[in-house]
Formats: structure tokens, C-alpha cells, sequence
């Protein structure tokens, strides 16, 4: 499987390093590169894209700009020198954030990323039910990933992290993905526990440790809260005991 992409950077040598990098990725397909986020937008709208490497900060119009101009867009990894836009890129469901001077090694796992999210895009199998049925009152719950049953506790569950159609259930011991949709979701997961905080992420009420400027933290991992969820959830905290 090919990934086809485009670099669009006003920095030319951060250009020539995303176009050596991809050549030496064998599923990358580098079609085109630009120093011009303007100068893009005609290509990206006529050209069938899966990927764009993407610097935030570039005159005229900035990377975040462009995203926002598009009504449908490849997955996205931001590249650039400054960390500050990191929330922004949460909020905008990028795929990964690389920070200049970006390593190859850190290149490869960006990638990688896309590359393992498509595949599962491109299941041509009909999606079966992942929810094995569980009791009233089951402190745990199954679901179905491609290769086995997992049983997860509830008391296990850090997070839930939506990925498109899939949700990445991330527990203190695995990170398992499966086809389970919201409203599924909401049916087992015990509303005491848990509550949506951003469209692509719930959380565990009792493994928070801190909140901060619209940010939870739950170990080393931060998680946007968005306005759609933050009266809800602010809601939920102050009534907990």
C-alpha cells in the first residue's frame, strides 16, 4: 500500500529533509512539495491525497489556516518549530505533531502511525459487532479486536481515544483498538466513571490528577477539553464529593 502525500513548508531545507526522509520510506509517495500554503489549495481539492506534512506558521496563510479552509482533508502531520500549537492540533484531529529539528526516527513513527490508521480504514471485511454481551452490573466489559476478545475492567480504563470509525481504549497495562461507535460506548461504560470531555476522547472521572487551562492530565498524557463538553464535564467534577 502506497500513502500519497504532499509537504507544503516555506522553509526550503525543512522541505528537502521531508523529501529525503520520504524517500526513504518505501509506502510514501511524496507527489509534490510547496513553499506556498495558498499555492496548494488547487492541488489538495484535485488531487485524491492520503497525507500532508505540514508546517503551522507560514506567511501569508499559516498551516491551521489552510485545515480550516478545507472541508475535506488527508490526515495531517503538523511539522514545526514550536510547541505552543500542540492543543490546536488535538482540537483539529491532526495525526501527529513532529517538532523541527525533526529526527528520522521521529519521522518513521509519525508515519507509521498513518500507515497503521488507512490499513485499518481499508478493512474491505464487513465490521462485525466488537461489543460481546456482559451482565448488569459486570465490573468489566469484552470487545473484539482483530485477533482475539480482550477483557477490560472498568477500574482499568485511563481513556478512551477516538481514531475515525475506531476507538482506542487505553487501560494501565494495553491499548486496545476496536470498532466500538459512541452510542455503544455510552450504553456500557458506567456514567459515574466516565465522561466525554472532547468529541474524540472520555475519560476516567477517578484517574484524573489535574485540570489546567482547558487541559486534563491523566500520567504524562494531556487531553484537550473542548467547548462543546466543557460545561458538562466542569459540571460533573464539582459534584463529585
Amino acid at each position: 500500500m502506497k500513502i500519497n502525500c504532499i509537504a507544503i513548508d516555506d522553509e526550503h531545507l525543512a522541505l528537502d529533509i521531508i523529501r529525503d526522509y520520504c524517500s526513504r520510506v518505501p509506502f510514501l509517495n511524496l507527489e509534490k512539495s510547496f513553499e506556498n500554503a495558498l499555492d496548494s489549495i488547487e492541488y489538495i481539492r484535485n488531487h485524491p491525497l492520503d497525507l500532508i506534512f505540514l508546517d503551522i506558521q507560514m506567511e501569508e496563510l499559516s498551516g491551521i489556516q489552510l485545515l480550516n479552509a478545507l472541508k475535506q482533508r488527508p490526515y495531517v502531520i503538523f511539522t514545526t518549530a514550536y510547541d505552543s500549537y500542540a492543543l490546536q492540533g488535538f482540537e483539529l484531529d491532526v495525526m501527529d505533531y513532529l517538532l523541527k529539528p525533526i529526527s528520522f526516527e521521529r519521522f518513521l513513527k509519525g508515519v507509521n502511525k498513518v500507515y497503521e490508521k488507512i490499513q485499518l480504514d481499508h478493512k474491505t471485511n464487513t465490521p462485525q459487532e466488537e461489543l460481546v454481551s456482559m451482565a448488569p452490573g459486570d465490573p468489566f466489559f469484552f470487545v473484539k479486536t482483530e485477533t482475539r476478545i480482550e477483557k477490560i475492567r472498568f477500574a482499568d480504563v485511563l481513556y478512551i481515544e477516538g481514531m475515525g470509525d475506531y476507538w482506542r481504549i487505553i487501560t494501565t497495562t494495553k491499548k486496545i483498538m476496536s470498532l466500538l461507535n459512541y452510542k455503544k460506548l455510552e450504553e456500557i461504560l458506567p456514567q459515574n466513571q466516565f465522561v466525554r470531555v472532547h468529541k474524540s476522547f472520555i475519560v476516567a472521572l477517578d484517574k484524573i490528577d489535574s485540570v489546567e487551562r482547558n487541559r486534563i492530565k491523566i500520567g504524562d498524557r494531556l487531553i484537550p477539553i473542548s467547548e462543546t463538553f466543557r460545561k458538562t464535564f466542569f459540571d460533573r467534577i464539582e459534584k463529585k464529593p
